[in-house]
């Protein structure tokens, strides 16, 4: 599914709401040489892997969700105007 960049932010965090735990969200460039995906762990605690720019793993909870995504999406999508949105099924990767 394509985002545009503007919408994605809204997007996930009203699919992340809803996530059962250890499904997850995946946010690619176009190009798909970047991604951001958020895992939910447990209620209210969700891993966020950031890989491109910087390869990090952030821990943090529904509320912490949106200011962390918003910096990530700035660092890692900078010239980017859509987003790929994939379902994760499992930790190794987008279904398909």
């Amino acid at each position: 599914m394509m985002l545009d960049k503007s919408a994605a932010l809204i997007t996930v965090l009203g699919r992340a709401e809803k996530l059962p735990v250890g499904r997850g969200l995946d946010l690619r460039t176009y190009k798909r040489d970047r991604s951001v995906a958020v895992v939910r762990r447990g209620g209210d605690s969700f891993e966020v892997r950031e890989d491109g720019f910087e390869k990090r793993t952030h821990e943090t909870t529904l509320k912490g969700l949106k200011k962390l995504l918003k910096t990530l999406l700035k660092r890692e999508f900078p010239r980017s105007r859509k987003i790929r949105l994939y379902p994760l099924s499992t930790e190794e990767g987008p279904r398909g």
